[in-house]
Order: C-alpha cells, then sequence, then structure tokens
C-alpha cells in the first residue's frame, strides 16, 4: 500500500506555511520524550498537563505545532479550544527540514509572545538546548542551558523531572 503524501506537518511562520515530515530518529525521540514527561505528570497532583502536537496561535501569521507541549496545572487548553494558548513549555525536535526555522525566527516568535521555556532538541548533535525565563514577568529568554553527554535533561517548571540523555537518545 502506497504511504499517503499529506502526512506532512503544517505551521504557518510570519504568513507563511512550513511543511515538515520528521524522520524516524525524530519521532523515536519525540515519543521517549513524551513518555517520560507524560509519565512525571501522572505521578503526582499539580503537574500540569503533557499533550503532542497541537495548534498554538501566536497571532494572525503565527502558528505552530510544537512537538511537545506542556501546561501548568490550570494554564491548558479546554477540552475543544483551538487554536490552544501559549503553553508554559515547547519542545521543538530537530527536523532537517525545518531545524533553521526552529532555532531562528520560530524560538524569537515564541520568545516574544511569553513562552516561558523552549527546548530544542537536536538529534544531529544529540544534545538539547534549554531557553527559559526566570520569572513570568522577565521580557525574554534570560537563561540558557545545553544538556549533552552524559548529561540528565531537567527543567525549572518541571520539579523532579529528570530524564538522563543516554536513555532519550538511545540508538
Amino acid at each position: 500500500m502506497p504511504v499517503e503524501e499529506d502526512v506532512a506537518r503544517r505551521e504557518l511562520l510570519d504568513g507563511e506555511i512550513v511543511v515538515s515530515q520528521p524522520t524516524p530518529l525524530h519521532v523515536r525521540v519525540q515519543s521517549t520524550l513524551f513518555g517520560h514527561l507524560w509519565s512525571w505528570a501522572g505521578a503526582g497532583p499539580g503537574r500540569g498537563e503533557v499533550l503532542f502536537p497541537l495548534d498554538i496561535g501566536l497571532d494572525e501569521h503565527n502558528v505552530f505545532v510544537p512537538d511537545i507541549i506542556w501546561w501548568a496545572e490550570g494554564h491548558g487548553p479546554g477540552p475543544y479550544e483551538r487554536p490552544s494558548p501559549m503553553p508554559d513549555l515547547a519542545v521543538e525536535v530537530r527536523s532537517p527540514s525545518t531545524w533553521a526555522c526552529d532555532i531562528g525566527p520560530k524560538k524569537a516568535r515564541y520568545e516574544r509572545h511569553g513562552l516561558r521555556e523552549l527546548c530544542l532538541v537536536d538529534t544531529a548533535a544529540y544534545e538539547v538546548m534549554a531557553f527559559h525565563r526566570s520569572s513570568r514577568e522577565t521580557s525574554s529568554f534570560d537563561r540558557f542551558t545545553t544538556f549533552a553527554g552524559s548529561d540528565t535533561l531537567r527543567s525549572g517548571l518541571l520539579e523532579g523531572f529528570a530524564l538522563p540523555l543516554s536513555k532519550l537518545f538511545e540508538r
């Protein structure tokens, strides 16, 4: 049976349609991280909601579909709300066709629109770059952390969450 051509993900970036088609590595990394976040969120009350992919409407020219989304308790969308509100944490996993957008204009738009934390998972370098705001009131990402090698991925927003990169990038 032939594969459908229309399995691509579409986003709107500055009014232009951006198309990506995740690779198997992209999907494996996304699934692994999602599974760990899902388990962490379900392990106790007040840990918010983790979902993937949903439309996040920043404005009329920018609608993004992060690979993984997390909202703090009480910040998430209603069950039928579209597009969804800005999450507290967005994760973008590297796709060869869209990495330049993720690291450049998408990061800048997320920052301008108040995203608290952005994790960019680089499947080519086997690292995670995390951009954070020190508080909700901070106007831009003012902290940056790179996780690589034998590091354990953590987030200031996700108390107690820890994922060794060796598990994230298992081959």
